[in-house]
C-alpha cells in the first residue's frame, strides 16, 4: 500500500489540523493514499529531515520546516524549489494573501523553497482583567508611584513582575522557556540585544555579538530568570509550548512568547484564562524601538519524494483561505491577511487583527550556513550566563571566538 509520509512538528493543533486537512483532500480529490504523520519535537524533526537526509533522500515527502533551517535545508538539496510548480498552478491569491515578511525568508538564490503554514511573530502577552482591575490599579500606583499599564520599558516590566508575584495564589509575574533547546532562549537573546539597539551583525556582515548592548541583554537577562521574585519557578524546565500552556492555566501575569500562544489560551478546552489575555509590543530600553521576531513554518517538499506532484497539489490544498482559517481554529496561527482580518477569528480571538503590527516591527534572523551552529553556541552561552557566575562581557568574548572558527 502506497504511502505519503509527512513529518509534523509535535505540537496537538498542528497535528489536528494536518490529519483533517489530509482527509478533507482526499475526500475532495478522489485520493486513496493514505498519509503516514510522524509528530516530532524540533531536534528530532532538524535530525530526520536534513542532517540524515530524510527528505533529500525520499523518506520524508512533505515536512514542517522552520525559517531557521531554510537556508540550511536549501544548501543540503533537501527541499524542492516549487518556484516553477507556483507560475504553472499558483496557491490561492499567491502572492498577494500574504503579508511580505511570510514570503521572503524561503526565497533564496532566484528559488521559492516552501509555502507558508504557520507564524506568529513574538509579542508581550498579559492578563488584561489583571492590569484593569481598579484595586490592582490603586494598590500598583501607591507602591510605585506611576500608573499600572503594560511595560514600555524592561525596568517596568521588572516591577510589574514582582507586583503580580504572588506564588501562594499559583500566579507568578512573568514566565520564560529557559529550555535550552536551541530556540527560545537565543531568540530571547535577540529580542533583549535588539530592544537596546544592538544587532547580531556588523557592518561588514558579520555574525558579532560582542557588543556593549549585548552585554546589557545577557546581563539584564540572566537577573530576570533567576529573580524568584518575579518569574514563574518552572521557568527553567518550560520550552515554549510548556511555558504557553502555564500561561493558559492562568500561573502568570505576562509572557514574553509566540503570539501563536496567546490565540492558543483563547481557543484550548483547557485554558482558564479565555477572554482575560491581550497582547502589545515588548518593552525596550529607553530612547530605543521595540522589537518583534518572524521565525515562521513552511510547508516544504522533500527533492527525493516520489510524490512531488501529490504533494504539491496538498501543498495548494492546506495553504487556501478555508485550511488557513481551519488551523487558527484548531489553536496554530493562519499565515493569511484574510485570516487575520476574519471577523469569525476576531470575535474567538478579539486580538488576532494585531498580528499585522508585529510583522511591521519584526526582524528576522541572519541567513547563513552557519546559523544552525551559532544558535547552539548562543543556546550554550545563555545557559552558562543563568547558571554561573562568569561575567557576560567574557562569555560574549568566548562565543564569538568560536563563532570566528565555524566561519573558518
Amino acid at each position: 500500500m502506497e504511502k505519503i509520509r509527512i513529518a509534523v512538528r509535535k505540537f496537538d493543533p498542528f497535528e489536528s489540523t494536518m490529519q483533517k486537512l489530509w482527509d478533507a483532500f482526499c475526500l475532495e480529490n478522489n485520493i486513496q493514499i493514505e498519509a503516514e504523520m510522524i509528530a516530532m519535537e524540533l531536534h528530532e524533526l532538524y535530525d530526520t529531515t536534513i542532517s540524515k537526509k530524510g527528505l533529500k533522500e525520499g523518506k520524508w515527502d512533505i515536512a514542517h520546516i522552520n525559517t531557521d533551517w531554510i537556508f540550511d535545508a536549501v544548501h543540503e538539496k533537501a527541499v524542492l524549489d516549487l518556484y516553477s510548480l507556483i507560475a504553472e498552478n499558483p496557491p490561492e491569491n499567491y502572492p498577494y494573501g500574504w503579508h511580505k515578511s511570510l514570503l521572503h525568508l524561503q526565497q533564496i538564490d532566484n528559488g521559492t523553497y516552501g509555502l507558508p503554514f504557520h507564524d506568529g511573530p513574538e509579542c508581550l502577552i498579559y492578563r488584561k482583567d489583571l492590569f484593569e482591575n481598579e484595586t490592582e490599579k490603586e494598590n500598583f500606583k501607591q507602591k510605585f508611584g506611576y500608573k499600572l499599564s503594560t511595560p514600555k520599558t524592561w525596568q517596568e516590566f521588572i516591577a510589574i513582575s514582582t507586583f503580580f508575584n504572588r506564588p501562594e495564589q499559583n500566579l507568578y509575574g512573568s514566565i520564560f522557556a529557559n529550555y535550552p533547546d536551541g530556540h527560545n532562549m537565543v531568540f530571547d537573546f535577540c529580542l533583549q540585544l535588539w530592544t537596546r539597539g544592538g544587532s547580531l551583525i556588523n557592518k561588514k556582515n558579520q555574525i558579532s555579538i560582542d557588543s556593549e548592548a549585548a552585554v546589557q541583554a545577557l546581563d539584564f537577562y540572566r537577573k530576570i530568570v533567576n529573580d524568584k521574585n518575579a518569574v514563574h519557578p518552572k521557568s527553567k524546565e518550560f520550552g515554549s509550548v510548556e511555558a504557553g500552556l502555564a500561561f493558559a492555566e492562568g500561573q502568570a501575569a505576562m509572557a514574553i512568547n509566540w503570539f501563536g500562544f496567546a490565540s492558543m489560551a483563547e481557543v484550548i478546552e483547557e485554558s482558564k484564562v479565555k477572554g482575560k489575555i491581550d497582547i502589545t509590543s515588548l518593552p525596550s530600553d529607553p530612547g530605543h524601538k521595540t522589537a518583534s521576531l518572524n521565525v515562521y513554518w513552511l510547508y516544504t517538499i522533500g527533492s527525493g519524494s516520489k510524490h512531488k506532484k501529490l504533494a504539491y497539489d496538498f501543498l495548494r490544498f492546506a495553504t487556501s483561505a478555508k485550511s488557513d482559517k481551519l488551523l487558527t481554529t484548531e489553536g496554530g496561527i493562519g499565515c493569511r491577511k484574510s485570516t487575520w482580518k476574519d471577523e469569525e477569528i476576531n470575535t474567538l480571538i478579539p486580538f488576532y487583527h494585531k498580528l499585522e503590527m508585529l510583522h511591521e516591527n519584526a526582524l528576522t534572523l541572519p541567513q547563513t550556513p552557519i546559523w544552525p551552529k551559532v544558535t547552539e553556541l548562543i543556546d550554550h552561552m545563555v545557559l552558562r550566563a543563568i547558571e554561573t557566575n562568569i561575567p557576560s562581557k567574557t562569555l560574549l568574548e568566548e562565543t564569538q571566538n568560536n563563532i570566528e572558527k565555524l566561519k573558518k
